[in-house]
C-alpha cells in the first residue's frame, strides 16, 4: 500500500499533466494542503518527490513552480527505456538462471495469443492485455541481475507511456471493425516479437535478444511520431488517452488499472 506523501504525489502529478496547474505555476503548499486536506508534512514530501521525477523545480525563494512535462520529454525517456530493455534482455540471456524466469514470460505470450484469438478489444480485454504485457517486460527488467536497470526505468516510470508494458491503442481506429482487426492484427505482431524474444534468452542468444527487444522497444516511438504527424499540436494529454492505461490512473505504480 502507497504512504500518503506517495499517494498524493500521484493526485498532483496527474492535476499537472491534465492542466489543472500549468507551466510556470507556482505551487503553494497552503493551498495544496487544502485541496487535498492533508497536513504540510505530506505535501512537502509528495513536492520533493515530484522535484526528483522534475515534474516541479524550486523557483527563486521559497516553494516550486511546475514543469509541465512535453511529448518530447515522453519520446526521449522512451527512447531510454528501449535501450535500458534492450540491455535487461540481453543480461538475461547471459544469465545462467534464466531458466527461473522462462515460465512466466512463457506464460505471459501464451496469455497474449488467447486474448488475441478472442478477437476482443474492449476495455476489459485491453487491460488483460496490458497485463500479460507489462508481466513479460517486468519480468526481463526485474530478473534480469542489474538492479539498476529496474530502478532505473522506474524513474521514469510515471511519465505516460512509460510504465513497463505500456501499450498503445488508438480509438479512433477502434471503432471501425477494420481498425479492429488491423489492431488485432498488431498485437499479434508485438508477441511474435515476444516469442524471438524469448527463443533468444532460452538459448543464451545474448545479440539476438538485444537486437530484437530493441525493434520491438523502437514501436513505442514509431507511434508517437506518427500521432505527432496526425495531430501538429499533439499533447501529453493526447498521449494518455492513446494509452491502454485508464487516464485516472494512469501514474499508479504496478500496474493497477490492468
Amino acid at each position: 500500500m502507497d504512504s500518503i506523501d506517495t499517494e498524493l504525489a500521484d493526485r498532483i502529478r496527474d492535476d499537472i499533466i491534465h492542466g489543472v496547474y500549468g507551466q510556470g505555476e507556482r505551487l503553494s503548499e497552503a493551498q495544496l494542503c487544502k485541496t487535498h486536506n492533508v497536513s504540510r508534512t505530506p505535501v512537502r514530501l509528495a513536492l520533493r518527490l515530484l522535484e526528483r521525477e522534475g515534474v516541479i523545480r524550486r523557483g527563486e525563494g521559497r516553494g516550486y513552480l511546475v514543469r509541465t512535462p512535453t511529448v518530447a520529454d515522453i519520446l526521449q525517456a522512451v527512447q531510454v527505456r528501449g535501450h535500458l530493455e534492450s540491455l535487461a534482455a540481453r543480461l538475461m540471456a547471459q544469465s545462467p538462471g534464466r531458466d527461473n524466469v522462462l515460465p512466466n514470460l512463457e506464460a505471459a505470450i501464451d496469455e497474449i495469443d488467447r486474448l488475441i484469438k478472442l478477437g476482443k478489444m474492449d476495455d476489459a480485454s485491453l487491460r488483460l492485455l496490458q497485463r500479460q504485457n507489462a508481466i513479460f517486460h517486468k519480468t526481463i527488467l526485474e530478473g534480469c541481475g542489474n538492479d539498476f536497470v529496474g530502478f532505473t526505468c522506474k524513474q521514469i516510470s510515471h511519465l505516460p507511456m512509460l510504465e513497463a508494458g505500456s501499450m498503445v491503442f488508438d480509438r479512433q481506429v477502434l471503432a471501425t471493425d477494420e481498425g479492429v482487426e488491423r489492431s488485432l492484427f498488431r498485437l499479434q505482431l508485438g508477441n511474435s516479437q515476444h516469442k524471438v524474444i524469448f527463443e533468444a534468452i532460452q538459448r543464451g542468444d545474448a545479440v539476438r535478444a538485444e537486437g530484437m527487444m530493441r525493434e520491438h522497444s523502437n514501436t513505442m516511438v514509431e507511434y508517437i511520431e506518427v500521432f505527432e504527424k496526425r495531430n501538429e499540436e499533439l499533447t501529453v494529454t493526447d498521449l494518455i488517452s492513446y494509452s491502454g492505461i485508464d487516464v485516472t490512473t494512469w501514474a499508479a505504480n504496478d500496474n493497477k488499472p490492468e
